[in-house]
């Protein structure tokens, strides 16, 4: 799109819009994305001192890889929600295990660049187009399934990005942080849905931005809830709660995520789905702007 002071969908105020209906009455729909992700050694790492190799942001990530993903998944399957995954394309070669185990555990798999040390601003702005063909294709050859959804590295975008997506058939997009609601974005007349992600119910931030307690976290993600699930009542709200392996992945940490599954799916009115299914029941509700 053309460089612009707005994004490319209208200002829709919440109180102005169709109702949303989830199915079975669901006050609110909760997807859950776990961020299975690639960081190379001999790259600049987000976030790091700026040297190579920088081993101590390195390896804590690879915790993640080695350990923590495994343990989300257990946390999950026990609970027996799918994940979304947004999933930098070359983790299908440097962990071909987590494939194996994720793709079993049937979780849907979204774009997220190729690898998280490099993301879509920092490469030359000739490539981008190509950087997003080559991540989806070969998500596609590994899982057998096109990525329906994109999540950029960063959740960063260029001018051109949108364009480049939709080209490639995306249905919907998870960089837009503004509304508790899916809706509509116009990319040159073409029609992509943006969903409900966060840096707030998020384990990164959180943790390493906010400074919060484990207890704290495990309250944000109720209280969130508590509010959404209020207010779905009037319109079907989104709640998106989002995962790295290496922090929520922790010993110590996982048991936030498991307390608050646990109170979530305590209440009857709700709603877990992949963020696929989340964006094929809005377009069918009629109920779309």
């Amino acid at each position: 799109m053309e460089p612009r002071p707005s994004g490319p969908f209208p200002y829709t105020p919440i109180n102005r819009r169709p109702r949303i209906e989830w199915p079975g009455g669901a006050h609110v729909a909760v997807w859950v994305i776990p961020n299975i992700e690639v960081f190379a050694l001999n790259e600049k790492m987000p976030g790091g001192s700026g040297g190579i190799p920088d081993v101590s942001v390195w390896s804590v990530r690879d915790y993640g890889a080695r350990v923590g993903v495994f343990r989300i998944m257990d946390v999950l399957s026990k609970r027996g929600i799918r994940g979304s995954v947004t999933l930098n394309s070359e983790v299908c070669d440097a962990y071909p295990q987590i494939m194996e185990d994720a793709m079993a555990l049937d979780w849907e798999f979204l774009g997220h660049c190729q690898s998280n040390t490099r993301r879509l601003v920092d490469i030359p702005p000739e490539t981008e187009k190509q950087v997003i063909a080559d991540t989806l294709s070969r998500i596609t050859r590994e899982t057998g399934e096109r990525p329906r959804g994109w999540l950029g590295s960063g959740l960063q975008e260029t001018w051109n990005t949108l364009d480049h997506l939709a080209d490639e058939g995306i249905d919907y997009v998870c960089d837009w942080i503004n509304d508790d609601q899916p809706y509509l974005m116009d990319i040159g007349g073409r029609q992509m849905v943006s969903l409900p992600y966060s840096t707030e119910i998020n384990d990164l931030p959180a943790f390493h931005r906010y400074y919060q307690t484990v207890e704290g976290f495990e309250s944000m993600m109720r209280r969130q809830f508590d509010t959404l699930y209020r207010e779905g009542a009037e319109s079907g709200r989104v709640m998106a709660i989002c995962l790295h392996p290496f922090v929520i992945g922790m010993p110590h940490r996982i048991w936030a995520l498991e307390s608050a599954l646990d109170y979530i799916m305590g209440h009857d009115r709700v709603w877990f789905a992949t963020g696929a299914e989340i964006v094929d029941h809005y377009l069918q509700s009629g109920a779309t702007f």
